[in-house]
C-alpha cells in the first residue's frame, strides 16, 4: 500500500475549513479539561460521545483526536504549577516540573513540556502512518480464535498491569464484563440478568456507563478530594515562555529517550501513558546519577521532558493500534472504539478498506493537531494556567449538567439518568478504594467481540476448544502475555523487596 499518496487525500479531506474547526475544537476542549484538576481526556470524549452523533463521523473523530492529545497537552499544567497532577500520565512530570516552578522557570517548565509532548506525539504520528496499514492487513488472516486471543491479551494485561492489587483489576474487568451481558442474548434471544424489567432487555448503554464512570463518579470524588484537602498555592508563571539554546540542547536527547520508551506502550494494552512515563523518568534519574554534578532534585529539566515526550508517543501510537487492530490499550481509546461501533464502524482491516477517507483524513488531523497544540500551549500556557482559578462548584455543577443532558439525549429516558447516578456512584466508590476504571470500560467494550469469537471459534471446531490455542497468532498472543506479566510481577516482586529492604535499614537507624 502506497501511503504517502494516499496520506496526501487525507490532508486534503482533513484541510477544509469544516474540519479545521473541529479539530481547533477538539484541541481547546482537550487542552482545558488536561489542565482543569481531576479532569482528563478520557471524562471529555466521554462526555462528548452523546453529542457527536449528530455530526458526520469523520469530523467526529477529528474532534476525538484532538480532545485525546490536548488532554495529555495539558495534563502537566496543574502538575507543574501547583505540584498536584490532574492525571496519574503526568505524576512523573510533576517531580521536577514543579521544582522547575519553584526556582523561577515556570514558564520554561510549561514550554519543556510543550515541546515534549509535540516532538512525542509528532512522532509516533508518522510511525502510525506507515505501521497502521500493515497491521491491518496482517490482522485480516484473523479469525474468531484470534480475535479472542486478542480480547484476552487486552484483558488480563490491562487489569494486571494497572493497578498495584491484580485483584481489584481483575474485579473490575469482571464487573464491566458483567454489564456487557446483561440484556437479551443476540443468539439465543434470551434475556440474561434483566431481573424481568423491559428496561433492560436492550442492555445497558455504552454510553451511560462511561459518562456515568469517567465524569460523574469522577466528579464526585474530586468534589469530595477538594473539599478534605483544600486549594494548594499555584506557582505563577513568568519570564520566557521559550527555551535558550543550551536548554533545549539539555532536553533534546531527553524528548528522544522518552518517545522510544513510549512508543512500544501504544501497542501494548498496559493501561496507556502512565507506565512509560515513569520509565522515561526512572531512565532520565538514572543517567543523571552518572554526571559529575547530578541536577535531579533540583529541578532538572531532562526528568520533565523525557516523560512528556513518552506519554504523548504512547498516545499517537494507540491510535495506530485503534484503528488497525481494534485493540484499546486505555479507557479514552475504548470508549472511541465505542463511538466507531456507534457509527456502524469496526477499526481493523475492514475500516481500511470501507472507509479509507475517514482512516486518512483522521491520520492527517494528527499531525495538523500537533501543530495546533503547540501553538496553543507554547505561547499561551500561562493563559491556560488560568482555568486552575475557575471556583471548582461552578465546575463540578456544570459538568454534571453535561452528564445528565447527553445521556437524557441518547436515550430519552428517565430510567436512564437514574441508571446514570447509580452506576456515577459506584465509579466514585471505586475511584475512592483505588480500584482501577480502565479494565472495567475495556470489559464492556470487548466483552461482546470475545463472546461473539469464542462461540464462532466453538461452533467451528464442533465444540473443540483446542481451536483457541491451534494457530500460531494465538499462540503468540499468549504467550507475549506471559513475557508481560511476568514482568509486571518481577517489578512488583523487586519493589517490595526494596520497601522492605528501607524500612529495615530506618529501623537499624532509629535504633542507633
Amino acid at each position: 500500500m502506497d501511503v504517502l499518496p494516499l496520506l496526501a487525500d487525507g490532508f486534503a479531506g482533513a484541510l477544509t475549513w469544516q474540519n479545521l474547526i473541529w479539530v481547533l475544537v477538539g484541541c481547546l476542549l482537550g487542552t482545558a479539561v488536561g489542565v482543569l484538576p481531576g479532569l482528563g481526556s478520557s471524562m471529555a470524549v466521554a462526555l462528548l460521545l452523546p453529542v457527536t452523533f449528530a455530526l458526520e463521523p469523520t469530523a467526529a473523530f477529528i474532534m476525538f483526536a484532538g480532545v485525546y492529545f490536548g488532554g495529555l497537552f495539558g495534563d502537566s499544567t496543574m502538575g507543574i504549577l501547583m505540584n498536584t497532577p490532574g492525571q496519574a500520565s503526568a505524576i512523573a512530570s510533576t517531580f521536577e516540573g514543579h521544582r522547575m516552578a519553584l526556582s523561577g522557570r515556570a514558564a520554561q517548565a510549561l514550554a519543556t513540556a510543550a515541546i515534549g509532548a509535540f516532538i512525542g506525539g509528532f512522532v509516533a504520528s508518522v510511525l502510525v502512518v506507515f505501521l497502521a496499514p500493515l497491521l491491518a492487513d496482517f490482522s485480516s488472516s484473523f479469525g474468531p480464535a484470534e480475535f479472542f486471543a486478542l480480547a484476552v491479551f487486552a484483558f488480563a494485561a490491562t487489569s494486571s498491569v494497572v493497578t498495584d492489587t491484580p485483584l481489584r483489576g481483575m474485579a473490575s474487568l469482571f464487573l464491566g464484563l458483567g454489564i456487557a451481558v446483561i440484556g437479551v442474548d443476540s443468539v439465543s434471544g434470551a434475556p440474561r440478568f434483566t431481573l424481568e424489567s423491559p428496561y433492560l432487555f436492550d442492555g445497558i448503554s455504552l454510553v451511560t456507563v462511561t459518562v456515568a464512570v469517567l465524569a460523574l463518579g469522577e466528579v464526585i470524588y474530586v468534589a469530595c478530594l477538594s473539599r478534605q484537602s483544600g486549594e494548594g498555592s499555584m506557582v505563577k508563571p513568568a519570564g520566557r515562555p521559550w527555551l535558550s539554546r543550551t536548554e533545549f540542547r539539555e532536553a533534546a536527547p531527553a524528548w528522544l529517550r522518552g518517545t522510544a520508551i513510549g512508543v512500544p506502550f501504544g501497542i501494548v494494552p498496559a493501561g496507556g501513558s502512565e507506565i512509560p512515563t515513569f520509565l522515561a523518568y526512572g531512565l532520565e534519574k538514572r543517567l543523571d546519577a552518572r554526571r559529575d554534578v547530578p541536577r535531579f532534585g533540583s529541578g532538572a529539566i531532562r526528568g520533565l521532558a523525557a516523560p512528556e515526550a513518552a506519554g504523548n508517543s504512547t498516545t499517537g501510537m494507540a491510535m495506530g493500534s485503534l484503528l488497525a487492530l481494534g485493540l484499546p490499550i486505555s479507557a479514552t481509546a475504548a470508549i472511541m472504539l465505542a463511538a466507531f461501533r456507534q457509527y456502524g464502524l469496526q477499526p481493523g482491516p475492514l475500516l481500511f478498506e470501507r472507509a479509507p477517507d475517514l482512516v486518512w483524513s483522521l491520520l492527517a488531523s494528527f499531525f495538523i493537531a500537533m501543530v495546533v497544540l503547540l501553538i496553543l500551549n507554547l505561547p499561551f500556557a500561562t493563559l491556560w494556567a488560568k482555568l486552575l482559578l475557575i471556583p471548582r462548584p461552578y465546575l463540578f455543577a456544570g459538568i454534571t449538567v453535561f452528564c445528565a443532558l447527553g445521556t437524557y439525549a441518547t436515550g430519552g429516558s428517565t430510567f436512564d439518568l437514574l441508571m446514570l447516578l447509580g452506576i456515577g456512584i459506584v465509579g466514585f466508590i471505586m475511584r475512592a478504594v483505588d480500584y482501577p476504571l480502565a479494565p472495567l470500560i475495556i470489559g464492556m467494550v470487548l466483552g461482546p467481540l470475545a463472546e461473539t469469537s469464542l462461540r464462532d471459534a466453538a461452533m467451528s471446531a464442533n465444540g473443540d476448544f483446542s481451536v483457541l490455542v491451534g494457530g500460531p497468532i494465538p499462540i503468540a498472543l499468549y504467550a507475549l502475555l506471559a513475557v508481560v506479566l511476568a514482568f509486571s510481577i518481577r517489578g512488583r516482586v523487586v519493589a517490595r523487596r526494596r520497601q522492605k529492604l528501607e524500612a529495615a535499614t530506618s529501623e537499624t537507624s532509629l535504633v542507633r
